[in-house]
């Protein structure tokens, strides 16, 4: 397992939280997502066999939200 923490801006309330944890979770591969709204910042918990980063920054940008390198 790994971990990764994304810079996510946009987020602005738990409905945003939601959101994001709603399109990371499903994910195959993905076993965790702690989100800190305040700080914006997203920690996913994952398989690297599965999964990456760039299927993470992709489904944080379609929902509407920008990952900060």
């Amino acid at each position: 397992m790994e971990t990764v923490t994304l810079n996510v801006k946009g987020m602005t309330c738990m409905g945003c939280v939601r959101s994001v944890k709603n399109v990371l979770e499903p994910i195959a591969g993905v076993s965790s997502v702690e989100v800190a709204l305040e700080k914006g910042l997203v920690a996913i918990g994952y398989d690297s066999a599965r999964t990456g980063v760039a299927a993470f920054k992709a489904a944080i940008e379609d929902a509407g939200y920008d990952v900060i390198p």
